[in-house]
């Protein structure tokens, strides 16, 4: 016997087919997005959808298929010098209780941002278990490539968060404007430098040549003292041992060699850095960072941080399992690039702020 929610579901679809003098099985084909369908008579059938304000019962239709549609998410795992990773994947398992009811299954791969090896293992498990979509966080650039590479040959569509990799097919983009959120960054240094101030760029990473995102942030950084004819010196220290004491040893001597008046972290750890200047006592330079982080607002209650730059990492892994969900279910485009928008967090408003 046919249930009520089927028996609503027939009657649209044949009222639909009623109105355009077509047959069912043509408004079923618009309906899913197949071929064998003229151009007119698709628009046709869609001024009709939209005119009877039908919303075809998507619950339904994936129960009564039993499809199960699984979907890996492959981030960095939660590090000791950064919890940034908790808050995409806090985005993820909100999606999925959103969309788990429709026959979806989320599975988490992570690995170690510092470790690339980690995360070509990780990648290897997704190729091998068929699995229908992957969100990625592509951190390390040439081993994310020939990964999604690997993607492409078996169909398989990829969404991005946080950083990109343009020449890449994806299904779509969701994170920062990595480019313009460094230019940002560097116009906000603007108004605290004076004509001859110096300027640090600090990268924190085992992995820098990898991280693409640091870089790009880093390049836009530069760009717009070049563009506004600022004289400012720029110098830089890639610090490659994350471990606190390693960082506190290579900015000691690179200040020593070089003081500076402002500093410019590239990423999430930039609590390392406050915590430095708190320890040595430096409270003459403005120091600029990411993400909104509980040790980073600490600092920045203190305003040991003067400005944090923040991105909504939820929103960027809810959106991103959106995205493959909208993709598989409801068989419509996908915008090609989002990109979050570039907060600028102080503290006077960070208590207001929602990642």
């Amino acid at each position: 016997m046919m249930k009520k929610t089927e028996e609503k579901e027939l009657v649209g679809v044949r009222e639909i087919a009623r109105k355009a003098n077509v047959s069912i099985a043509t408004v079923d084909r618009v309906l899913h997005n197949r071929t064998g369908v003229s151009a007119k008579t698709k628009e046709k059938i869609d001024a009709i959808i939209e005119e009877l304000n039908y919303k075809p019962n998507i619950l339904a239709r994936r129960l009564a298929s039993k499809q199960i549609l699984r979907f890996a998410v492959l981030i960095p795992s939660v590090s000791k010098e950064t919890d940034y990773w908790d808050a995409p994947l806090s985005g993820v398992l909100q999606a999925e209780s959103e969309i788990s009811a429709y026959g979806i299954q989320i599975e988490t791969f992570l690995f170690d941002q510092n470790d690339k090896k980690s995360f070509v293992k990780q990648s290897e498990k997704i190729i091998h278990g068929n699995f229908n979509g992957v969100l990625l966080a592509p951190m390390f650039i040439d081993e994310s490539s020939r990964f999604v590479d690997e993607c492409s040959k078996l169909n398989i569509p990829c969404v991005f968060i946080n950083s990109d990799i343009p020449d890449k097919n994806s299904l779509c983009y969701i994170g920062p404007n990595l480019y313009q959120s460094g230019y940002l960054t560097a116009h906000i240094s603007g108004y605290l430098l004076k004509e001859n101030d110096k300027v640090l760029i600090v990268n924190i990473s085992k992995e820098i040549d990898n991280h693409h995102h640091l870089l790009r942030k880093e390049e836009g950084f530069r760009k717009y003292f070049s563009d506004n004819h600022k004289n400012n010196e720029i110098f830089k220290v890639d610090i490659r041992d994350t471990a606190y004491d390693s960082v506190k040893a290579s900015l000691s001597a690179t200040l020593k060699a070089n003081p500076v008046n402002l500093i410019f972290v590239t990423n999430s750890r930039v609590s390392s850095v406050a915590r430095y200047l708190e320890e040595e006592n430096i409270h003459d330079v403005k120091l600029i960072g990411y993400d909104f982080l509980k040790d980073n607002i600490e600092y920045l209650k203190k305003q040991t941080i003067d400005f944090l730059i923040c991105q909504k990492p939820i929103e960027q892994g809810y959106r991103g399992m959106m995205a493959l969900y909208t993709h598989f279910v409801h068989a419509t485009p996908i915008e090609k690039v989002y990109y979050m928008p570039i907060d600028i967090i102080t503290k006077e408003n960070y208590q207001f702020y929602r990642n």
